[in-house]
């Protein structure tokens, strides 16, 4: 069957509109050595069935949990969903809502953007929240941008130890640009080695990760006084694990200018990396340099609480000129599914699930130090750390594929120096059993 809903008759009545007399006459400007001559070679049609049963086979192909269990966070972390965020997640009104350009009709997505603003505001300890970016490596990139919007500076400063392809993102960003980025290194206990900055009146923004790529927690009150010591300096906090923050001090007490990071962790599956959620906070002082829009809360001319689109520099709303970003949208079911996620769990239970996720990534880390692996790093971690492997452990890494084990993630093709390291990570989706499991294969 071909989903295509135009009759003959109304593709007919089209291409007379346009002047055309056929289909193939629309792409005739088109090089015909750019143009696809024939029909596509695909295979015959399925069942319903049949189709389930192929698709089951390729997923059979992907070490993902929970059929593999799965010791690697690197920016993406495998989190218990409440039922309850999954099925509220699936009605038509939230499922199919589009930007809220209309705030007479939208008033049950503004709220709920409004609602997720509210609680990534309090997570963070900062002033405002915008409706959210596309993922936390675009909101760190927008992120510096900002800082030099608002330093009119043009240099900004980078930790290594920030995660590696969200410093691709910002290289990216910055590559047509007359900006310079400049990187940390990090330490020999795994945090940023702020000793480097040098002079900071030429510099717009310094952007930390906490925890760090390597899972360690940078002192950020430290960092803060010293990015501080030049006033116009700011200071950004980025994360990839915002569970952290149920257990650590927040950005905002720490210092940071602007918090921005990925959220995925909060009610998001990991769906093969995809999609994901920028958060991004500031101080209120900062709010009209924010990237994106935001949504307030307002009262109508009957006195009735409502919501609407306060901020939206954006360019399909000013000048192009005047536009703080480029974004076109917001992540506005992943952000739903977020606060959803936040919602269910309270302040309490997020706190309490941090504490658990702390504490199982401990456990696995002394049992794999006990196994023979090289703990390099002296700093705290929370939920994923780093390990120097023994002798001989990437080729049992690769049996235990077989085994239906991902042991960590060799972290080489990013850090050169680093060769025989991996990264490794265990949230509450860990057992006590499948972590002893795996010191046992890797002990043998």
């Amino acid at each position: 069957m071909r989903y295509l809903p135009h009759t003959s008759e109304d593709i007919a009545q089209m291409l007379a509109l346009v002047g055309a007399e056929s289909i193939d006459q629309l792409f005739e400007d088109i090089p015909a050595n750019c143009r696809r001559e024939g029909e596509l070679d695909l295979p015959a049609p399925l069942t319903e069935w049949d189709l389930n049963t192929h698709m089951d086979g390729l997923a059979d192909t992907m070490g993902a949990a929970p059929r593999y269990k799965v010791y690697i966070g690197a920016g993406s972390y495998d989190h218990f969903i409440p039922e309850i965020s999954r099925q509220l997640l699936l009605r038509s009104e939230i499922f199919t809502a589009y930007t809220p350009y209309q705030p007479e009709i939208s008033q049950g997505t503004l709220q709920t953007i409004y609602e997720y603003q509210t609680l990534v505001t309090r997570l963070l300890g900062m002033d405002v929240t915008n409706a959210s970016m596309y993922d936390g490596a675009s909101a760190l990139a927008e992120a510096l941008l900002m800082s030099i919007r608002v330093t009119k500076r043009k240099k900004v400063v980078v930790s290594k130890a920030i995660h590696p392809l969200y410093r691709q993102v910002v290289a990216t960003y910055f590559a047509p640009t007359d900006f310079e980025v400049v990187e940390l290194p990090f330490g020999a206990d795994g945090r940023t080695d702020l000793s480097a900055v040098g002079d900071l009146s030429e510099i717009a923004g310094v952007a930390v990760q906490s925890p760090n790529f390597f899972g360690c927690i940078e002192d950020l009150k430290q960092i803060g006084e010293t990015i501080h010591s030049d006033k116009k300096t700011l200071f950004v906090v980025g994360f990839s694990e915002p569970l952290a923050y149920g257990l650590l001090k927040n950005p905002g007490s720490q210092g940071a200018d602007i918090a921005c990071g990925e959220g995925q962790s909060f009610g998001i599956p990991r769906s093969f990396g995809g999609p994901g959620l920028g958060m991004f906070s500031a101080k209120q002082k900062y709010v009209r340099n924010m990237p994106g829009r935001l949504v307030g809360k307002t009262v109508d001319v009957d006195g009735k609480s409502g919501f609407v689109l306060t901020l939206s520099t954006r360019e399909q709303h000013i000048r192009r000129e005047r536009a703080t970003s480029n974004i076109c949208s917001n992540q506005g079911l992943c952000a739903t599914a977020s606060v959803m996620y936040m919602a269910a769990l309270g302040g309490t239970c997020v706190r309490g699930l941090a504490q658990l996720n702390h504490d199982k990534a401990e456990y696995l880390k002394a049992g794999l130090k006990g196994a023979g692996f090289e703990v390099p790093f002296a700093a705290a971690s929370f939920n994923e750390f780093v390990v120097k492997a023994p002798a001989g452990f990437a080729a049992r890494r690769d049996a235990l594929l077989e085994k239906r084990i991902v042991a960590g993630l060799p972290i080489a093709s990013y850090y050169p120096e680093l060769a025989d390291h991996y990264l490794f990570c265990a949230t509450e989706t860990a057992s006590k059993s499948d972590m002893d499991l795996l010191v046992k294969e890797v002990s043998a």
